[in-house]
């Protein structure tokens, strides 16, 4: 269950980046989730520091900064 959350998180993250996510209907459906939960996603974003903007014209998000969504384990040298 948690794998499929980080898979979604980089997902959206790789989606918002190339500004294809679409509008959060078809987000929802690129992802195969509900509508719902394509906010919920972008809200737990957007709480961990993720400028998440919508651009009406071009009907996608796009990150408001340069920059990207990551969620790993680092190991100090």
């Amino acid at each position: 269950m948690q794998r499929e959350i980080f898979q979604r998180l980089e997902r959206i993250d790789q989606l918002i980046r190339i500004k294809a996510t679409g509008t959060p209907t078809e987000l929802a459906n690129k992802l195969g989730i509900s509508e719902r939960s394509v906010y919920e996603y972008l809200n737990l974003m957007k709480e961990f520091g993720a400028p998440i903007k919508f651009n009406s014209y071009r009907q996608s998000y796009y990150y408001d900064q340069e920059g990207s969504f990551n969620i790993s384990f680092q190991r100090k040298n």
